[in-house]
């Protein structure tokens, strides 16, 4: 009998990517591929699960005070009945006798291991059969062979497999102990608000902390109360010598050290009062006497730089698509994981933002591949013309140690001769992925910045001016770029602008910038009035679902700063394979809803109901700093750093004692205190 490979993979359509790239021609089985050397198999997804606790004791499916905490000494398994056929199909082929290696195919990743694993395990595949794991960065059929041909042993994934066990394990727990216990404790007077017939109060060590944050936000906006303030501001002109003498430009006041203003009580912040009257005795001071003139105190001239962002890992574009396209993390994650079958682009559940030095030796595959790419060809063989690509590996952008599973998400170059047929959604998004690779071959945006002090009397007035002078990686960056004005705002994309901000950079002409650099120490402008700016201050904005992700990511912050959000990798609440199905969880459940045209989030009348439930009871679950720490602990497991023993005895420790905290509530005022009708948003089961 020939002694045969079998290959496993997560799903049919990759299945069938790993048969071209061996030219398996056998004939389709049911449920598998073979010819004479080789046999190819598939799951669908999860082909095994964790068992009810009604399989461990018929009493448990009863939900009862008397049968929480439940934490197994050992966990059951079982086969999920919908797939049940396919898993008998692959455990016949794990067991065969003339299967002499088994290569395990399933995505590189946590997730992916697990699948498998549950299916050797499940199937019962003998200890001493030889297993060895594919591990790749994409489908095309290169990279196929080479994770075949350098896959290594089954055993060496053991600790990967391990964290994978006890986050799920932590997540049932969690979520079958909680909820029980909370559903019995609570879920009367929530029918009671509802004016529902049930209620089941779910709650899980991710999904509850992303309800927290969404709530927070809300009660932040509900509660924010608009404060006005009033900037003073010159209209400056030229040299009083000159004839022409129009408004050049606007400079703020600010009560710096010398100001009579500096430091008062009266200031809303250095540049704006409190009140209006404040800001016009101020003009009145200013006017007299006449004619106004403002002198120069200083002119600062310096070039700017921006350089190209970090790559995208699967936050950042999911942000990206949720802003620019307004579709959802888990519309993203299934269009970058289409594109990823179609061989088109990289891994997508990676957390990289960077590229890993060996697939950097030979970048330049990639980018000669996308100058079949219309959109971006002429960038992609100018970089190729002027060896742009050759000092990469010694860039920010090319970081071994900042990479776990997979590098960021990058275009292969291959499977160009499918654009025709891609879906609009799918060819934006591959062009954004596209645009952000070819970036970072280009050299850095550069503003020529100017900043000019005025003074008059014992005040100052500031203005800045920027103009982009090099568009650098800009022009390939921004799709739009030819068609916008030379000039441009460096952070014109930002989410997080405010009103109470000071004034931003101007943007000038040239001409006007060049009469601005020609001005000295000690000249004289002219000052044709002052004016009062009034502003307000703007409360905090709802999370979309693209800023949720990358609050996700970063411990619960919504960190726009990439340096800073490098520092803090690692420290996430769920993963990048699992955040969007967070929030799809959340808007099933009716906790939240989120708005498809602009991707908002916000919470639901039960969701408030639910936040302020485990807020008096297990209010651990709604910290993202803990949530992040319970994920970097099974990082740790994954890395080896941390036991599984070690592990499981803080994760039950932890169960047992917040489930015996909340059956051991007896206190009705407690109940008063969550089920407060006075609260603002507790109205007849309506948010005012």
């Amino acid at each position: 009998m020939a002694n045969k490979k079998l290959f496993i993979a997560e799903k049919p359509s990759v299945a069938q990517q790993f048969a071209d790239a061996l030219k398996v021609k056998g004939s389709r089985k049911d449920g598998y591929v073979e010819d004479d050397n080789y046999i190819i198999t598939w799951c669908v997804g999860h082909l095994v699960g964790m068992s009810y606790p009604d399989k461990y004791d018929k009493n448990l499916k009863r939900w009862s005070m008397d049968t929480i905490p439940f934490i197994p000494d050992n966990f059951k398994y079982e086969v999920i009945p919908a797939v049940s056929k396919q898993f008998n199909t692959v455990k016949k082929l794990l067991n065969r006798d003339d299967v002499e290696t088994i290569y395990v195919c399933t995505d590189s990743g946590r997730e992916g291991e697990y699948i498998y694993r549950l299916v050797d395990m499940q199937a019962g595949v003998p200890a001493d059969k030889d297993r060895r794991r594919v591990w790749i960065d994409s489908q095309t059929e290169e990279e196929i062979l080479r994770g075949i041909k350098e896959a290594k042993p089954l055993s060496e994934y053991d600790n990967l497999s391990c964290s994978a066990y006890l986050r799920a394990k932590e997540d049932y727990l969690m979520g079958i102990n909680f909820s029980r216990a909370l559903t019995l404790k609570y879920s009367y007077p929530v029918k009671q608000y509802l004016g529902a017939d049930k209620c089941v109060i779910a709650v899980g060590r991710v999904m509850t902390c992303v309800l927290g944050m969404i709530v927070k936000r809300e009660r932040e906006i509900r509660d924010f109360v608009p404060t006005p303030f009033y900037r003073v501001l010159a209209k400056v002109g030229k040299k009083p010598e000159e004839a022409d003498s129009k408004d050049l430009f606007t400079a703020e006041w600010k009560a710096v050290d010398g100001s009579i203003y500096f430091n008062s009580p009266k200031l809303y912040k250095e540049n704006g009062f409190k009140e209006e009257a404040d800001a016009k005795q101020l003009i009145e001071y200013l006017n007299d006497p006449e004619p106004v003139e403002l002198t120069v105190k200083s002119i600062t001239k310096k070039t700017e730089k921006k350089n190209p962002p970090m790559l995208y890992n699967l936050a950042e574009l999911q942000n990206d698509c949720s802003r620019l396209f307004k579709i959802s993390p888990t519309e993203t994650l299934n269009t970058v994981q289409e594109l990823y079958e179609k061989k088109m682009v990289t891994y997508p559940r990676t957390d990289a933002r960077v590229l890993s030095t060996a697939i950097s030796k030979e970048i330049d595959k990639n980018i000669r591949g996308l100058c079949n790419f219309q959109k971006v060809a002429p960038f992609a063989q100018n970089i190729l013309n002027l060896g742009g690509y050759k000092g990469i590996a010694k860039s920010k952008y090319v970081n071994d140690k900042l990479i776990t599973d997979h590098y960021a998400i990058i275009p292969t170059g291959q499977g160009l001769g499918q654009l025709s047929k891609l879906t609009s959604i799918q060819a934006k998004v591959y062009e954004i992925i596209a645009r952000r690779f070819l970036s970072i071959f280009y050299p850095a945006a550069e503003y020529q910045k100017v900043n000019i002090v005025l003074t008059r009397k014992t005040e100052e007035f500031t203005a800045s001016f920027k103009i982009l002078s090099k568009p650098g990686y800009l022009a390939i960056a921004d799709p739009n770029f030819g068609k916008k004005k030379e000039a441009a705002k460096e952070n014109e994309n930002s989410a997080d602008k405010e009103s109470d901000k000071d004034t931003e950079d101007q943007l000038p002409t040239e001409e006007l910038l060049e009469y601005i650099s020609a001005l000295k120490k000690g000249s004289k402008l002219s000052c044709n009035g002052f004016e009062i700016k009034e502003g307000t201050t703007t409360a905090p904005k709802r999370y979309t679902s693209g800023s949720m992700i990358l609050a996700m990511e970063n411990a619960g912050q919504l960190i726009e700063d990439e340096e800073l959000r490098e520092q803090i990798k690692g420290s996430g609440i769920g993963t990048s394979a699992t955040r969007d199905a967070i929030i799809t969880k959340l808007v099933n459940n009716k906790y939240i809803s989120l708005n498809k045209k602009t991707q908002v989030l916000t919470p639901t009348f039960l969701g408030e109901i639910i936040y302020d439930v485990v807020l008096y009871s297990i209010n651990g679950l709604l910290r993202a700093d803990l949530t992040a720490s319970w994920e970097k602990g099974l990082t740790g497991v994954a890395e080896g750093t941390i036991s599984e023993d070690e592990y499981m005895s803080k994760l039950s420790d932890y169960v047992v004692k917040y489930t015996n905290a909340v059956k051991g509530v007896r206190n009705q005022n407690q109940m008063h205190v969550i089920f407060d009708k006075t609260k603002p948003y507790y109205t007849k089961g309506k948010k005012k």
